[in-house]
Parts: structure tokens; sequence; C-alpha cells
């Protein structure tokens, strides 16, 4: 956990640490800011001359990343920032949180790209799931994954920034072990991936060491956000039951997900090590990389296909 000293006041709190210590809107986001800028330099998230994308929904995870990096770019010249987005088509949703990403960066002046199923695909993911009798967050994460990585690549980004924090971090931690899959753990933690390869640019996560309470008082404190979004798919998803367990369990044990995270960043390096002979495939399909001779992403698109000419 990182400690950073700060001078009491008396005005108002707005938040208290899991120390105890109650903050200011000031104090609090004196605070935030400081941890993830040492976030950045306690894992080596950037080097001097970047072209940052950031992973952008309008949330409120992604819309702080943007706004701290946009500003240590203003700051630093040789750290270009831009934004990239997914529509994946979800009616009553994404629409609302793109536009909220639309206004953020013309506001702030930043490139934002958008990029979408229907395009990509063919078919929105609402249409996807009308098709294929399969739980959404697995397919809807494929295809955004694929995506984020081809999409960035042909960009130029040499890191893709995305808005994780450490409670996501622990629910992915945790799945992955009632999985029994510490592959996928091993391409965890403050820098994603276990094999560099120019296919692939590289994932940093500025806000892996802040709570999700953290993240949401900071963007709401300082105007990021007026109100928050669910997807309306995630109530489905298997982590939407480890996230409520380890709440749950955070509520009961004050400082739970912190040790989570903080005992798996210690075993990581073994994982990391243990997983790192693993081989890079390129797809014969659409030359992304994988794991298989077909990615996973054009597995199904092919069983979209198949399933729609057996209707027609």
């Amino acid at each position: 956990m990182i400690n950073i000293k700060l001078s009491c006041c008396s005005e108002k709190p707005v938040t208290s640490l899991y120390s105890g210590e109650k903050l200011c809107k000031n104090h609090f986001t004196e605070y935030f800011e400081n941890k993830v800028f040492k976030t950045l330099r306690q894992f080596d998230l950037l080097d001097k001359g970047e072209n940052i994308g950031v992973a952008i929904s309008g949330g409120k995870d992604s819309l702080t990343v943007l706004s701290i990096l946009n500003r240590l770019s203003k700051e630093n010249p040789k750290i270009k920032i831009s934004a990239i987005a997914i529509d994946e088509g979800i009616a009553g949703y994404r629409d609302r949180t793109l536009m909220t990403a639309k206004e953020f960066c013309g506001k702030n002046k930043i490139n934002l790209h958008i990029f979408s199923y229907e395009e990509e695909f063919g078919l929105t993911l609402d249409e996807m799931l009308k098709i294929l009798d399969v739980k959404p967050c697995t397919i809807c994460g494929i295809f955004r994954r694929y995506l984020l990585n081809k999409k960035s690549r042909e960009l130029g980004l040499t890191k893709l920034a995305t808005g994780h924090n450490l409670d996501d971090e622990c629910q992915s931690i945790q799945m992955n072990q009632m999985r029994n899959d510490l592959r996928a753990s091993a391409r965890l933690g403050p820098k994603g991936g276990l094999i560099k390869n120019n296919k692939f640019v590289q994932r940093i996560k500025p806000l892996y060491l802040c709570t999700e309470k953290e993240v949401t008082t900071y963007a709401f404190i300082n105007g990021l956000l007026d109100n928050f979004n669910e997807c309306p798919n995630a109530v489905h998803s298997f982590r939407a039951q480890v996230r409520d367990t380890l709440n749950d369990l955070e509520n009961k044990f004050p400082g739970t997900k912190y040790s989570i995270e903080n005992s798996f960043l210690q075993t990581l390096p073994y994982l990391k090590e243990k997983f790192r002979d693993g081989k890079i495939k390129i797809c014969k399909n659409c030359s992304e990389p994988s794991s298989n001779d077909i990615c996973n992403a054009c597995v199904y698109v092919e069983k979209l296909k198949n399933k729609i000419d057996m209707n027609n």
C-alpha cells in the first residue's frame, strides 16, 4: 500500500481512507493523483517518449485515467495522448457513455478514435446475443480485446492505458483461481501480457493501486462524471458475483482487497517466469496474434455466420 503524508486542514472531508484518515476535496485530489503518479514510476509504466492510447468507455475509470494522463502529456510534450473507444452496440447504454466520451475529448482537445463491432464484425453485440446462446461478457470481452489491440497497433500506439483499478484486479485474480487458470493470472499486473511481440500493444494500468471507491470519489468531486452507468449485461457475469463477494468481505474485514493484490504482486514474477515460454501464433483467417491456429474472435465470427446461414 502507498502511504502519502498530507497536511491536515479544517475543510469538510469528502471521504475517508482505508487508514481512517478523513480528507477534504483538495487533499484527496492530491492524495489520489500522487498515488497514480507514483504507480507510473514504481512499475515503470511510461518511457520518456510515448504515443499513449487510453481505452475510454465514458465511465469513471477511463475518464479519470484520460484526464490525468492528458495533464501529464501537457507537462511533457514527448508523451502524446489519444483516446480509443469501442462501440459494442449495446442500446441505451453505450450510446450514452460514448456521448460523454465525445464531450470530454472535445472539451479537452483530445483525438478520439471510435471503432465498432458492427463495422468490424457485421453485427452489434445486441444482434449477436439474439443469434448465439452465449454469455454476453464472454463474446463481448473477446471482440473488445481483439479490436483494442488491432486498432491500437494500426494507430501506431506504443502503449494502451486502461482504467482497471484495484477492485478489478482483485476480481480477476479470484476468478482465475476459481477457474484454475494461472496462465491468465500471469498476464495480469500493472503491465499486462507475458511476451513482447510487435503484434501486441503493451497495456498499462495507472489506477492499479486505486480502489474503486477512490476512483469514483475522484471522478465525481472533479466533475469528470455526474452519474454512474453500468452495462446491463454485467449483472449476468461471473465477475459481478465475485465483485459482490469481495465487497462483502471488505466490509467485514477492511483491507482484504489490498491484501489480495499485494500478495499477488509478490507471486506475479514467478507466474510470469513459469508461463513466459508460451508461443504466439498468427490466426490463419485474420493474421492477428492468437494462442491457436484460429483466434477466438474468428471462431465466434464463424459461429455467427453458420447460425445465420442455418436460419435463412
